[in-house]
């Protein structure tokens, strides 16, 4: 799909991932880029710099994934939709009504009117949580699936709604299996927020950071801008369907990113190892790395930050106003 000329609605726009895609796309000569989100976990703030731009805008002031004449308003008349609204992990856990609400019934809602409109080509955020836990490593996009909890269930879903979509209708979609995201725009004081907000506010406060179990389960922490690049390339990207995984293929225990982070933060503090509880060690993923080589080869997606290079970046939007 060629951007020049184009526009685009960006669902989510205004959260962690989604402020991002939309400065990324205002970097092409796109027509328009069109947010839209209910701001429920999203900051307008964090769309300042975007809408600055002429060609940036809030669509209605707003809007839900699960208002279903509102949202069709939304995407009539754009040419590629970018859909990042979904409720997060640990949201899902103890809300899964609303989970299948936001998640399922809402990524039903978005494929609707794509087909209804003609959009030329969605781009849809899975996550790495429907592959649970590794067993095998790197993780490739033919791993199982292997999810425990809903939020990854809800993912599955999606995944099979998106394909149905393109079989059905020949809706062109690409599916972004993220893997552990992190930087600025991300929630960094929330109870859903994640672990490298929750280290850094530990050691900001002079507080020894706690790590639950031995600190050797490892993950693949890709840094959001690559992210946000990832959504462009499969937007631009000639494929017209398929599922992708989005990482570093970098394996990084929690122990090695706390010992990072308290040295990025010239920090002498002692790390406090406990216990997981009974109902985190049932759902707990040990491994999650996943594979890189098909979204190179078919996206031409390769990530650009290291794990130190992210750290010092989101550092220093925490130092420095939390705003842009």
């Amino acid at each position: 799909m060629e951007l020049s000329g184009k526009n685009i609605l960006v669902i989510g726009g205004g959260g962690f991932i989604g402020s991002f895609v939309v400065e990324e796309l205002l970097r092409h000569p796109v027509a328009r880029v069109v947010v839209y989100d209910n701001f429920t976990r999203g900051r307008r703030e964090y769309l300042e710099n975007a809408l600055s731009d002429p060609r940036c805008s809030i669509f209605a002031d707003g809007g839900d994934i699960r208002d279903t004449d509102i949202l069709d308003a939304a995407v009539r008349g754009m040419d590629g939709v970018i859909c990042l609204a979904a409720m997060w992990l640990l949201h899902c856990k103890d809300y899964p009504r609303t989970a299948f609400e936001v998640n399922i019934a809402g990524t039903f809602n978005v494929l609707e009117a794509c087909v209804r409109h003609r959009v030329e080509k969605l781009v849809w955020s899975s996550s790495a949580s429907v592959y649970g836990d590794a067993v095998e490593i790197p993780m490739t996009e033919d791993h199982p699936y292997n999810n425990r909890n809903f939020y990854g269930a809800t993912k599955i879903a999606g995944e099979a709604m998106c394909t149905a979509f393109n079989d059905r209708y020949g809706l062109p979609v690409i599916g972004l299996r993220y893997m552990n995201v992190y930087g600025p725009h991300q929630d960094q004081t929330a109870a859903y927020t994640g672990v490298i907000p929750i280290m850094l506010n530990k050691i900001d406060a002079n507080e020894a950071p706690v790590i639950n179990g031995d600190g050797s389960q490892a993950y693949d922490f890709i840094y959001v801008e690559d992210v946000a690049r990832a959504n462009i390339c499969a937007l631009v990207s000639e494929r017209p369907f398929g599922f992708y995984n989005v990482g570093t293929e970098v394996q990084t225990t929690i122990r090695e990113l706390c010992q990072m982070i308290l040295q990025l933060r010239d920090s002498s503090l002692e790390v406090h190892y406990r216990p997981y509880s009974a109902d985190d060690a049932r759902a707990l993923v040990q491994h999650r790395i996943g594979s890189r080589k098909r979204a190179e080869e078919e996206l031409g997606f390769r990530y650009r930050y290291s794990l130190e290079e992210g750290l010092k970046r989101l550092i220093d939007w925490r130092e420095n106003g939390k705003k842009s």
